[in-house]
């Protein structure tokens, strides 16, 4: 009766999957690795883009043909939005609309289920559903683990499909969250710390602190660790996470990544977001100067409604000024649900795909000037699988040292902008710098 897991998604998505495995195994259904010996399926789904939608459908039916006799949950974003398509699709024992581990193992073991969400106007029970009731004690399979904080979100985007399917945003009490670091420090060198809207954690809490607090909380309480951030929006890096960021002894690794979505102030407007192209150029320009090295990464869509070849161009040079070594660059994908859905003047999906070719493309040259600017440079690095592991500011470089996967080395940079090396030796975990 062994289960396999299939995710799709961010990594919020990766952390549910975790408790999903979790709960089954403590249930008495083990996990495998190997599709073939599995007797169960377990799809958690998303629903950021239509692609992902149908990426999800097409990965059941293929789990079907390939493994008739076995039977699917499907759980996670996508089915919270659309349950009844899942249910429809050959293979499926039963759906879950959202991300409840408890619900997946009950489907599993209990028969086929449908737990149901009130969208759009009420999401009344998944706006009081806790976040991580139970603690998740490792990320099976992986160097770095997932911490996950938060869940759901405020905001209105009017893009943005993914609201409607995780609800109001939820804080885990910071007690559970240093609990479950520990655990995760055990078998993790590097946490990263995530959720669907991490910049408003604590917001809703009894007695509101933000985020910057949970961290300083973090690195006093959880020494044997680094902490990574997940996204989180410039108009939310406050003072102290700022100086977290640059004084924080390298145990908050100095990598941000920021949605920017538009570098034109007319289409973040259409998209209902709240920063302003210039409030992400001044966080942006002065984690630059505070925070060495610095990785900086932003999601950015293309073609939505009503963008002019001017609002691009603006876009485009604004990436040009600012540091980043990474962007993620879609075109925009219409969300049935969603206010951006009615928008009139929609862009040709030709032009959408060829303005994000072209911002992909300046993406890979700052990308290697960066890595270019690192060759001679100290990194540490968090030794994965394969022989490779992940600097600080989020490069993936080679690494060349004794020693198992899972640990931290420290070292220099060496090798091309395009097959960066560490020669490393293990390196400890520097003293905490805290601020207060």
């Amino acid at each position: 009766m062994a289960v396999h897991y299939l995710t799709f998604g961010c990594k919020a998505n990766q952390y549910d999957t975790e408790r999903m495995r979790q709960e089954l195994e403590a249930r008495g259904l083990p996990t495998t690795h190997d599709p073939a010996t599995a007797r169960w399926f377990v799809v958690n789904t998303c629903t950021v883009t239509h692609q992902a939608d149908a990426d999800a459908r097409r990965a059941v039916r293929r789990l079907h043909r390939r493994h008739p006799d076995a039977r699917i949950v499907v759980a996670g974003c996508s089915s919270a939005l659309d349950p009844d398509t899942y249910r429809r699709l050959p293979g499926v024992r039963g759906v879950v609309a959202g991300h409840d581990p408890v619900a997946v193992a009950r489907t599993a073991l209990e028969g086929p289920a449908l737990v149901p969400l009130t969208l759009r106007r009420s999401l009344d029970r998944i706006d009081h559903e806790p976040v991580g009731a139970e603690l998740l004690t490792e990320r099976r399979g992986r160097t770095r683990g997932w911490l996950k904080v938060q869940d759901g979100c405020d905001r209105k985007c009017s893009f943005c499909a993914t609201r409607l399917a995780r609800g109001a945003s939820r804080s885990r009490p910071v007690d559970d969250i240093v609990a479950e670091a520990r655990l995760l420090a055990q078998t993790h060198p590097e946490l990263v710390v995530t959720g669907i809207h991490i910049g408003h954690y604590g917001r809703d809490l009894p007695t509101p602190r933000p985020l910057s607090a949970l961290l300083n909380e973090l690195l006093e309480r959880v020494p044997d660790v680094r902490f990574r951030l997940g996204s989180i929006e410039a108009t939310e890096i406050d003072a102290p996470l700022v100086e977290l960021l640059a004084d924080a002894g390298g145990r908050l690794v100095p990598h941000v990544h920021m949605p920017l979505q538009s570098g034109a102030d007319p289409v973040l407007r259409r998209m209902r977001r709240w920063h302003t192209r210039e409030q992400v150029r001044v966080r942006a320009l002065e984690l630059a100067a505070r925070v060495a090295p610095l990785g900086l990464g932003a999601d950015v869509i293309t073609g939505f409604p009503g963008e002019t070849d001017a609002d691009h161009a603006s876009t485009r040079a604004l990436i040009e000024e600012l540091p980043y070594t990474y962007l993620h660059v879609f075109p925009f994908s219409p969300r049935a649900g969603t206010a951006a859905y009615d928008l009139p003047d929609r862009v040709d999906p030709a032009r959408a795909a060829e303005r994000a070719r072209e911002l992909r493309m300046l993406a890979e040259a700052k990308g290697r000037a960066h890595r270019q600017a690192r060759i001679g440079t100290r990194a540490r690095v968090v030794r994965e699988d394969g022989g490779y592991g992940l600097t600080e500011d989020y490069l993936r470089v080679r690494v060349r040292a004794p020693g198992e996967t899972g640990g931290l080395v420290e070292g220099t940079l060496r090798g091309t902008p395009a097959d960066l090396y560490i020669h490393a030796a293990p390196a400890p975990l520097p003293e905490p710098a805290l601020q207060g």
